[in-house]
């Protein structure tokens, strides 16, 4: 199967988490709803025999609240998904620094995303005095992969998953998030970074070693 990738900016550095030179003790796997993250994060858990730290939205209460009325329930969606998700990191950075390759299905950063996407001028405000509080001193990952797909692939996947409340997510703001996370990771310059277009993967049961 062919793909096309895009490697930038890689270096040969101690990974943030692990210590151990050359091999990355923290890895990222990011993209839009739809892009095979979470696939991707568990196969190369399983491949590197590493610990698995996943995005958990079936805990968010305000998630599907916030698929029927964005503008109503986008501020404490956000924040929940901060709070979570700035807890997991902790945990991370506090956790045995002989354990194994760590691999995650998210990006801190890429809250602030959603909250630039979702709010409004004084949500925002609100939120960045939070974030900025709630992002100190979390470990920061050794390499990212950003998963890119087209919106008709990722509207396709998003409806072949059977969660209801995503078929709510409309094409227009699926396509302003896609367009957002281009522009983010175009920018992005935090950790050495892998640009996978994944619009002909499936993560679920592709071989990784011929993709």
């Amino acid at each position: 199967m062919k793909t096309k990738e895009k490697h930038r900016r890689f270096n040969n550095k101690t990974d943030g988490v692990s210590g151990r030179p050359g091999k990355p003790g923290y890895i990222v796997v990011e993209g839009p709803i739809g892009a095979g993250k979470t696939s991707l994060a568990q196969r190369l858990s399983l491949a590197y025999g590493g610990d698995l730290l996943l995005e958990k939205p079936q805990e968010n209460p305000f998630l599907e609240r916030f698929y029927h009325a964005r503008q109503q329930f986008a501020l404490p969606t956000q924040l929940f998904f901060l709070f979570q998700r700035a807890r997991q990191l902790r945990a991370l950075k506090q956790a045995d620094m002989f354990r194994p390759v760590r691999v995650a299905d998210f990006l801190l950063e890429k809250d602030y995303l959603f909250a630039r996407l979702n709010l409004d001028d004084d949500e925002l405000r609100l939120y960045e005095q939070v974030y900025a509080q709630m992002s100190l001193d979390l470990p920061a990952p050794d390499m990212v992969i950003y998963l890119q797909a087209p919106v008709d692939v990722l509207l396709e996947r998003i409806g072949k998953r059977g969660i209801e409340f995503e078929r709510l997510i409309e094409r227009d703001y699926l396509e302003a998030l896609s367009d957002a996370y281009t522009r983010f990771f175009y920018h992005y310059a935090n950790a050495p970074l892998l640009v996978v277009n994944a619009a002909e993967i499936n993560f679920e049961t592709s071989d990784l070693n011929h993709a």
